[in-house]
């Protein structure tokens, strides 16, 4: 994959990123705002889960936006479609899927067998 469609690629999908993240951040500020307005008796464990939903949601948004910045840059030094562990090159079908990989599929099929 050349280096203009890889930048023009986690451009395109950091924007996205960015989006969902507002558009979750907005929401949660909405719903404490009704929470706070409706003062009916509303199961409190409930408001905690779907809190800690939105959050994990937006911790996740966070991660991907660090992904795609890690990408921008190894784009900017040259980089750009190798592994960061051992410099192997990553197939431009995995790039398009994901254009901010940073593993081969066997790297990163063999970390997930660690971590499970």
């Amino acid at each position: 994959m050349d280096l203009e469609e890889a930048r023009s690629l986690l451009t395109a999908e950091r924007e996205r990123v960015e989006r969902q993240l507002t558009n979750t951040r907005t929401a949660q500020a909405e719903e404490h705002d009704a929470e706070a307005e409706t003062g009916d008796i509303a199961d409190p464990a409930q408001s905690l889960t779907e809190q800690g939903v939105d959050d994990a949601v937006a911790a996740a948004l966070r991660d991907r936006l660090a992904a795609l910045d890690r990408a921008l840059e190894r784009v900017d030094n040259g980089d750009f479609g190798r592994s960061i562990r051992s410099g192997d090159p990553i197939p431009d079908a995995r790039l398009q899927a994901d254009p901010a990989a940073e593993l081969t599929v066997q790297e990163a099929a063999a970390d997930e067998a660690l971590n499970g």
